[in-house]
Order: C-alpha cells, then structure tokens, then sequence
C-alpha cells in the first residue's frame, strides 16, 4: 500500500538543516523544484515516487546554481553562520545533471572562498558512477556518499526500483571499487512490505552479502540507518537503534569501518 507524498525543496539551495549524518549542512538540489526526477525509484523516498512528475521547472543550469549558492554562502558567512557541510541530494539524483561535474568545480571554489574548513557531500544512487565524469567529480567532493541497499538483486529491486533492467549488483559492486579507501556506503536497513511482496535486507543471508560486497568495495567508511521520516509506502518498519548496532557490530567484525544512525 502507498500513498500520495510529495516532500519536494522548492528551490536549488535549501537550509542550513542540521542533518544526523553531517552535521550543519546546506543543501545543493540540481533537480526541478517543483518535481522529481530520479534513476531510482525507493519505497522509502521522502520526496515521494517518481510518478508525481517532474514538474515544470526543469533542471537549474550551472550558472544559476553557482549565482545561488554564493549568494547563500557571502550571506552566512557575513552573519557569522557556521557551515559544517554542503551537501547535494534534493529531489532526485544529483548525478543527472548534465553539467554535475562543472557544478561540483564550482562548488569547491566556492566552499574554499567561504568556508575552507566545510566539506562537500554527494549524496548518490550510484546508478550514474558508470559515467567518467561524475566518477571523477565524485573522487574530488570530501564525503563520496554511495548507496548499496542489499548486496540481492531481487532485494534491491524491491527497495530500489532502478529504472535500468541493466542495472545490477554484480555490476554496481565492480563499479564502486574505483573508490577504493575514499568512498562512503551508505545502506537503508528496513523491513515490511511492497506490492504484496516481503522487504527485509536484515536478514542473516542479506547481511552476509552485504558485507562480502564491502569487503570487495573497501570503503573508508560504511552508514548504517533506518527510517527516520515519511514514507511514500507505508507498510515498512524501522529498524531499531539496538538492532542496528547489532548489524554495525557484525560488519566491524569483519574488518570495516562502520557507523550507525
């Protein structure tokens, strides 16, 4: 069962927010501001399925990205803000921009005039890590944030609903080894139900693939967390602060640096 959700930013740079992850964090939408547009589909996407459109605003270019956020940053900065993050997530996936790569060059300009000590962060599906050019604005961005929500592909499948039939575990994993030491993983551990058919990528066999691939992956570092807001389907539970360091505590055994949210 879903339900109608359509939690958009409507506008290119949102906050600050103060994020559980990264702190003080002002965020980067490359995507329309009054639709979504995304290579994935998630159960558990707070902007809401993919259905709701994209809107008519279209993407903004880079120069309008680039006017925004100096803007934003000679702002806070005159008003003494501080600025732990800027982060690029939105409504979709940023990595569709046509000119991601260009808007990342501008954005560390940017982030080194007003807050040299602030990160930049990507938020990704990493359905687009297979383009040479997002794979290279990544290796440059401070948090490389990439999503491996089961290491199954029935599993993911489910929880991701990829747009590309192509588009596989087998070849993400291979992919995301570029990163090798530098990228983060992020994993959404939930269980419940989607279109009369079970999600839980908690399960021991789920649990066990997924630290196989990250052993394969070898991250700098892998996040762990649950539901902490709206969803557009509405039979999925989340996973518990305990149980979440249970799984942490399982995967730091194998050898890989861990955090749980």
């Amino acid at each position: 069962m879903s339900k109608d959700q359509t939690i958009l930013f409507h506008s290119t740079i949102f906050g600050p927010i103060h994020s559980r992850r990264l702190g003080v964090s002002l965020g980067v939408n490359l995507m329309p501001s009054d639709g979504k547009v995304c290579s994935f589909d998630c159960v558990y996407c707070e902007a809401g399925y993919n259905s709701q459109g994209a809107g008519k605003s279209g993407l903004p270019s880079r120069e309008k990205v680039r006017e925004d956020l100096e803007k934003k940053l000679s702002e806070m900065h005159a008003n003494g803000e501080p600025l732990d993050v800027i982060t690029f997530s939105g409504n979709g996936e940023p990595t569709l921009h046509p000119d991601f790569e260009g808007v990342i060059d501008d954005t560390l300009a940017l982030r080194d005039r007003y807050y040299p000590e602030a990160k930049v962060s990507v938020l990704t599906n990493s359905t687009r890590i297979f383009d040479p050019a997002v794979a290279r604005a990544l290796k440059r961005v401070d948090n490389n944030i990439l999503k491996l929500d089961s290491a199954i592909d029935p599993t993911m499948r489910l929880i991701d609903q990829p747009q590309s039939k192509e588009f596989t575990v087998e070849r993400l994993v291979e992919a995301l080894k570029q990163f090798e030491g530098t990228g983060i993983i992020q994993t959404m551990l939930l269980r419940g139900e989607h279109n009369g058919k079970r999600i839980d990528n908690t399960t021991p066999e789920e649990i066990a693939a997924l630290i196989e691939a990250y052993r394969a992956i070898n991250p700098a570092e892998v996040m762990l967390y649950s539901l902490d807001r709206s969803t557009p389907e509405e039979r999925l539970e989340k996973v518990g602060k305990d149980e979440l360091t249970e799984i942490a505590e399982k995967v730091r055994a194998a050898g890989i640096n861990v955090m749980s949210f």
